[in-house]
C-alpha cells in the first residue's frame, strides 16, 4: 500500500521518538563537576620544581609526560587530560596559594599527586572543605588513609609508620643489642617515621634509641647534626632525609670515618637524586626497603612491565636519567590514576572520583615487585602495603629477604 505524506511523516516522527527514547539513558549518564566535559578532564597538581625537594619534580615531569602518552592514544574514553602543574617550591603557604589558583581560577576536577607532607598537610582542610579530591597525593604519611574525617584524601605509596616498622624488625633480628641514632626532618614527615620506628621496636625503643637529630628544610646542611649523632657511640644510623638532605648526611658519615648499619628511608633511594651526587663508592651497604622495580637492577631487563617503562621513557622523555627513581614514581603513580578515570566511565563526578578510588582491585601498575598490587576498598584507603628490604652494593639495589608487611603483631 502507497503511504501518503501524513503517514511517512507519522512514521518517520515515531521512529525518531523510538530513537530518542532509546538514546536518552545513554546521555544521561554522562555526570559532570567543574573541570569535566565531553572532551576534556582538567586535573590540578603542585611539585616542588625548585627549593630544597626539587630533586623530586621529576615526579611530576614524568606524570605530564605520560599523560601526553594517554593523550596522543586518544585519552581516555575519548576526553583529553589537561594537567596543569605548578611549582609550590616545597612551602606550605606556596602551596596554598597554588592549589587555591587550581580550584577557583583553572577550576580543576580534582587534585592529583600533590607532594610532600608539610604542603598536603597545608592543603588537606581546604579541599576537604570545598570537596575536591585530593588524590594520591606523593607522601606516605599514615594520615592520608582516614576516609572518616578526611572522605577527599588518599594516599598511594606505603606508610611511612610501616616502612619504619619494618626496619624496625630488620633492627632488632639483626643488631638486638644495636644503639640507634636518628636524623630525621623536623615536620609530620620525618615524625611519622620516627613514630614507626619507635611502634616496631617497642619496649627496648627506650634504650636503644641514644640519640635523635631533628633538621629544618631551610637548614643549608646537616651536618652538624651527623656529627653529633656520631658523637652519641650508635652502631645504627636511621636516615630519614629528602634527596638533597641524604647525600649531604652520606657524605658526612663517609667523611667522619663513622661506619654504622646505614638505613635510608625510601624516599631517598633514587641512585640519580642522591646516592649517585653522594658518591656511589661510599654509599655501598646502606639499607633501605622498596616496593618497586629498580630501574638498574638487571634482574628486571626483560619483564614486560619495565620493557613498557623503558619504551615510556624512550619516546617521552629520551633524555632523561633512568636512574633517578622519580620518573618511574610518577608513571606508576600516572597508570593508577587512568586506571581509575577508566573506571568512572561518563560520571566524572568528583564524588564518583573518589568512589572509584576505593575500589581498585589488584590493580598491576607494572613496576611494582612481582606479587605487590593496588588494592584498596571503602574501609582501606592504603593502596600500597607490602615492601621488601634492599642493599645498595655499589652499582644498584639488590633485594633480600621475604616480601613484608609493616603491620604492627597483636
Amino acid at each position: 500500500m502507497r503511504r501518503t505524506p501524513y503517514l511517512q511523516a507519522s512514521v518517520l516522527s515515531t521512529a525518531l521518538l523510538g530513537i530518542a527514547l532509546v538514546a536518552t539513558p545513554a546521555s544521561a549518564q554522562k555526570k559532570y563537576d567543574t573541570g569535566a566535559t565531553d572532551t576534556e578532564i582538567k586535573i590540578g597538581n603542585t611539585m616542588p620544581y625548585s627549593g630544597p625537594a626539587s630533586a623530586y619534580g621529576g615526579v611530576g615531569k614524568a606524570e605530564t609526560a605520560y599523560f601526553n602518552k594517554i593523550n596522543d592514544e586518544g585519552g581516555i574514553n575519548g576526553r583529553k587530560i589537561n594537567f596543569i602543574s605548578y611549582d609550590d617550591a616545597y612551602s606550605p603557604p606556596k602551596a596554598v596559594e597554588q592549589v587555591r589558583k587550581l580550584v577557583e581560577g583553572d577550576e580543576v576536577l580534582f587534585l592529583f599527586g600533590t607532594l610532600g607532607t608539610p604542603s598536603n598537610t597545608a592543603i588537606q582542610p581546604y579541599l576537604n572543605k570545598k570537596g575536591v579530591p585530593q588524590l594520591f597525593v606523593a607522601t606516605g604519611a599514615t594520615k592520608w588513609g582516614d576516609p572518616q574525617h578526611f572522605p577527599w584524601t588518599m594516599g598511594l605509596q606505603p606508610t611511612y609508620q610501616s616502612e619504619a616498622r619494618i626496619y624496625a624488625k630488620y633492627i632488632l633480628e639483626n643488631k638486638p643489642n644495636g644503639k640507634i641514632a636518628v636524623l630525621y626532618q623536623n615536620d609530620d614527615y620525618g615524625k611519622d617515621y620516627l613514630k614507626g620506628l619507635k611502634d616496631g621496636l617497642g619496649p627496648k625503643a627506650a634504650s636503644m634509641i641514644v640519640a635523635e637529630e631533628s633538621y629544618e628544610v631551610s637548614e643549608p646542611t646537616i651536618e652538624g647534626h651527623i656529627v653529633r649523632l656520631k658523637s652519641s657511640g650508635a652502631d645504627v644510623f636511621f636516615d630519614v632525609a629528602t634527596p638533597k638532605f641524604a647525600a649531604q648526611a652520606i657524605k658526612k658519615v663517609a667523611e667522619l670515618q663513622w661506619k654504622p648499619l646505614h638505613i635510608l628511608n625510601n624516599v631517598a633511594t633514587s641512585i640519580g637524586a642522591t646516592l649517585r651526587p653522594a658518591g656511589l663508592d661510599i654509599s655501598k651497604d646502606i639499607i633501605s626497603a622498596t616496593a618497586g622495580m629498580d630501574t638498574t637492577d638487571p634482574q628486571w631487563k626483560d619483564n614486560p612491565g619495565m620493557k613498557e617503562w623503558v619504551a615510556f621513557m624512550d619516546k617521552y622523555m629520551p633524555s632523561a636519567d633512568k636512574t633517578d627513581g622519580t620518573f618511574i614514581a610518577g608513571y606508576g603513580a600516572a597508570r593508577t590514576l587512568v586506571q581509575v578515570l577508566k573506571q568512572c566511565g561518563d560520571n566524572l563526578t568528583r564524588e564518583n572520583i573518589m568512589k572509584q578510588a576505593s575500589n581498585l582491585k589488584d590493580f598491576d601498575i607494572g613496576t611494582l615487585l612481582p606479587g605487590i598490587k593496588v588494592n584498596t576498598s571503602p574501609t582501606n584507603w592504603y593502596p600500597i602495603q607490602q615492601l621488601q628490604l634492599e642493599k645498595f652494593d655499589g652499582e644498584t639495589w639488590k633485594l633480600f629477604g621475604p616480601i613484608m608487611s609493616g603491620e604492627l603483631s597483636g
